[in-house]
């Protein structure tokens, strides 16, 4: 779907203690991340609609980009229940995105990692062009943090947490899958 056939698209994610939302238009682009713990659900459809209302948009858009985790099961679950509730209200088609694409910056070849615990991160490998992910090195998968750092080679590691909302959605319009699926920690 081009921009022109999804003028108005939405993106959120509940996957870390985060909540991250962007908004892209004809006219613009928002984005927000607030750090909420678990409190998710209180936050999220407040939050949206502010978003809305900063942008001076109605409730209302073409596309949904959800951010399918790796995460919390009640912090995805949560998003995701959301993002089909309103793609139902709407019309508006719902597309999944792993979280660890919110997590890019720059360009070119990078590690992405969220922690696990104990230890352990949920890492991929991807490569950036235009600050979308256009190729998968080493796709998500839960491994040693140890074991990432020593076989990561020279490419930047970024473990900062806090995912970048218009990574999100620019990954979503670029390659969204309708077929998405929930990753859980």
């Amino acid at each position: 779907m081009t921009a022109a056939q999804a003028p108005v698209v939405l993106a959120l994610d509940t996957a870390t203690p985060f909540l991250t939302l962007a908004l892209a238009w004809p006219g613009g682009e928002r984005q927000v991340s607030l750090e909420v713990g678990r409190a998710h659900a209180e936050r999220l459809a407040g939050a949206t609609r502010e978003l809305f209302a900063g942008a001076g948009l109605p409730f209302r858009a073409d596309r949904i980009v959800i951010g399918t985790g790796p995460g919390s099961y009640t912090g995805v679950r949560v998003g995701a229940s959301y993002a089909l509730g309103l793609g139902r209200v709407w019309g508006a088609p719902v597309v999944g995105v792993p979280t660890l694409e919110a997590l890019v910056r720059g360009e070119g070849r990078q590690v992405v990692s969220l922690d696990a615990r104990k230890g352990n991160v949920y890492a991929a490998t991807y490569e950036v062009r235009g600050g979308v992910v256009a190729g998968v090195v080493q796709p998500p998968a839960k491994q040693a943090l140890d074991a990432l750092e020593a076989g990561r080679g020279e490419w930047p590691h970024l473990d900062h947490g806090v995912p970048d909302g218009l990574a999100l959605l620019r990954a979503g319009v670029d390659h969204g899958a309708a077929d998405w699926a929930l990753h859980y920690l």
